[in-house]
């Protein structure tokens, strides 16, 4: 169920988030899909399989490239699951949280997210796939923000120096 969300928001976001420099209720779309997708099916998920106590996390980095990637996950990761799946799910709620409050504070979460997205790219296999798509999708939407809260301090968002 929880992948089919992800697939639903993520796809809400994307289209959105193409929109989002021409409209501001694709913006407040996007911005929706994403802290949703982020606090809900993020952390919540996340916090669900953590006291649970499933093994999604033991084959995570199964599909990576990078031996590096594999090998620390195992030794590091899977022994520590409740600290580093914690630390996972607080940063999680914490970007969804962000996205939500709206101005600087979205701009702040749309950065942590790309910063995770672009972690994602080093564990393979999906998320080769996911993580470009949610990539695109955040940096349009970072720059529609940026665009915004600039129109709204009523500063040119260029600045032409002449010479």
């Amino acid at each position: 169920m929880e992948k089919i969300m992800w697939l639903v928001l993520g796809g809400v976001a994307f289209v959105a988030a193409l929109r989002a420099g021409h409209s501001p209720r694709a913006m407040l779309v996007a911005r929706w899909a994403l802290g949703i997708l982020s606090l809900v099916f993020g952390a919540a998920v996340n916090g669900i399989y953590l006291v649970l106590g499933t093994d999604y996390y033991a084959d995570f980095a199964d599909p990576s490239p990078f031996a590096f990637v594999r090998d620390t996950w195992s030794s590091l990761v899977v022994p520590n699951t409740e600290y580093f799946i914690s630390l996972l799910i607080v940063a999680e709620a914490i970007a969804g949280a962000l996205i939500l409050g709206g101005g600087r504070r979205t701009q702040v979460g749309l950065v942590a997210l790309i910063g995770f997205h672009v972690g994602q790219l080093a564990f393979g296999g999906v998320l080769w796939i996911w993580a470009p798509v949610m990539l695109v999708a955040l940096a349009l939407l970072l720059r529609a923000e940026r665009q915004a809260t600039t129109a709204a301090a009523g500063t040119p968002a260029v600045k032409h120096v002449s010479a």
